[in-house]
């Protein structure tokens, strides 16, 4: 796995070496040694989540606060996706400062999230398939969204038009309104 460090401190994308043959492709999604070198420290996982997303759809920008703050492994196994992270660590820096990157399944990349940073995505192709790995359980009460179109925060999406949303997702709150990591 080839591992690429982000504008934002302690956000990581990662890609893996494929090996083509006559057959097809082999490539490890996976390698907790390499992982936990690239990202300074020992992470554990303890839930892995799987979404289909029609093309369109946008899911985000979701965070849970401490003590359940979740780092996260994104990827795309099925379509393509815009993904965005952005910085809720207020302390640090980039607080407020957001990236984004498209992850596919022709690409096969993967971003690695911290604590202490929202997370969404908004869904490129039909039947978009994602995964990601959580650090910590699910956690409805800890729960928090911060709006998808924040002017506060002013994310670039890229999509044409309105994207859809789940109620929930309609709710989110501005960032200066949010509780956020301290």
């Amino acid at each position: 796995m080839l591992a690429t460090a982000c504008d934002i401190k302690d956000v990581v994308v990662f890609e893996p070496v494929v090996f083509p043959d006559n057959r097809g492709e082999f490539f490890e999604a996976f390698n907790q040694r390499l992982f936990d070198q690239a990202v300074g420290r020992s992470v554990t996982f303890v839930q892995e989540n799987h979404s289909v997303s029609a093309k369109g759809v946008l899911r985000g920008l979701h965070y849970q606060l401490p003590p359940h703050g979740q780092g996260k492994l994104v990827r795309v196994v099925s379509g393509a996706i815009t993904d965005v992270v952005v910085d809720i660590r207020r302390r640090s820096a980039t607080f407020g400062h957001w990236i984004r990157t498209t992850l596919s399944a022709s690409n096969r990349r993967q971003i690695w999230m911290p604590e202490g940073f929202a997370h969404g995505f908004l869904a490129l192709e039909d039947r978009t398939e994602v995964i990601y790995k959580a650090t910590r359980y699910y956690a409805p009460s800890s729960e928090r969204c911060i709006m998808w179109n924040d002017v506060e925060i002013g994310v670039e999406w890229g999509q044409e038009g309105e994207p859809r949303l789940s109620n929930k997702d309609g709710l989110g709150k501005p960032l200066s309104l949010s509780e956020v990591f301290d």
